[in-house]
């Protein structure tokens, strides 16, 4: 007779927030009336933030000390208060990025809230004791995370749809000092990405996941989060390891909830034991106790 195969153990919850104030290239300094000012090194920022609420903290002097100022509404763009470079190098942790100032975009390509994120998965991949671990990274933007995963070993394949933002991330590889780490850079939608790793039989370690609200792929895919996160998560059950060691789940969209998370993570990990955690990225002033609530998450692990 066929024995059953031993059903997982129960998963465990856990809710937080994961916030940080310990990095000498990056300061909140303040937030409110839907902006936030921001130091990225030797240079002040201020960006509107639909999130930022609440009154501002400083005086209107204080924030009039920014270096460059970007609106979303008006005269929408950006405007220069002194002699900014478009390009400067931050450093976060042993790991060294760009920012870099362009016309068509507010950001300046680090969101410092998610080092709360590839300091978590640094520590599992530690922990696995795992020689080696084939991690995915989708709509991985400038790069961070997947250099914070080869950092500690692992095989990387990085995907996005704008090949800029490649050329971007392999720029901080080599800030980084990791041009001989094994990342694959690939150009692509990463639907159809997962949906031909599966036919090739490809399995993954380790996930995340930090999918925008609406975009397109190379070739004018439409992504639409409600209507395509669930099938891009089913298809993502199908090339996980059979030891996978985490997942990473990260959302900025305000309509949805991070116990949707959980229960999205749930599904997807159904086959394995472990234990989730949902909650809210957050950035915070090091001299208030003020939070600036930056999106929702949800991380499974081993």
């Amino acid at each position: 007779m066929n024995k059953k195969s031993p059903k997982p153990a129960p998963q465990r919850k856990q809710t937080i927030l994961a916030e940080w104030n310990d990095c000498d290239d990056y300061e909140l300094l303040d937030f409110g009336g839907r902006r936030k000012i921001e130091r990225f090194g030797k240079y002040t920022i201020v960006r509107d933030e639909p999130k930022a609420w609440l009154k501002p903290a400083l005086s209107p002097n204080q924030w009039k000390n920014a270096d460059a100022i970007h609106s979303d509404s008006g005269k929408a763009g950006w405007s220069f208060l002194s002699s900014i470079e478009r390009e400067w190098n931050l450093r976060f942790d042993d790991l060294t990025f760009q920012a870099r100032i362009s016309s068509n975009s507010k950001q300046v390509g680090v969101f410092p809230e998610n080092i709360a994120h590839w300091r978590w998965m640094r520590k599992q991949i530690q922990q696995s004791k795992r020689s080696s671990l084939d991690v995915l990274n989708l709509f991985a933007y400038t790069g961070a995370a997947s250099l914070a995963a080869a950092k500690e070993g692992c095989r990387v394949t990085h995907v996005d749809s704008a090949r800029g933002v490649i050329e971007w991330a392999k720029v901080n590889q080599k800030l980084s000092g990791l041009e001989d780490a094994p990342i694959r850079w690939i150009a692509d939608d990463c639907m159809k990405f997962v949906k031909r790793e599966a036919r090739r039989n490809r399995k993954y370690d380790a996930i995340i996941l930090d999918p925008p609200a609406f975009g397109r792929g190379p070739k004018g895919e439409v992504w639409k989060v409600e209507k395509d996160l669930l099938e891009l998560l089913n298809a993502c059950r199908n090339i996980l390891s059979d030891k996978p060691i985490f997942i990473v789940l990260t959302m900025y969209s305000t309509d949805q909830s991070s116990i949707l998370l959980e229960g999205l993570l749930r599904e997807l990990t159904q086959d394995f034991s472990g234990s989730i955690q949902t909650g809210e990225l957050i950035l915070k002033p090091r001299r208030a106790e003020r939070k600036l609530s930056m999106s929702i998450f949800g991380r499974w692990s081993c």
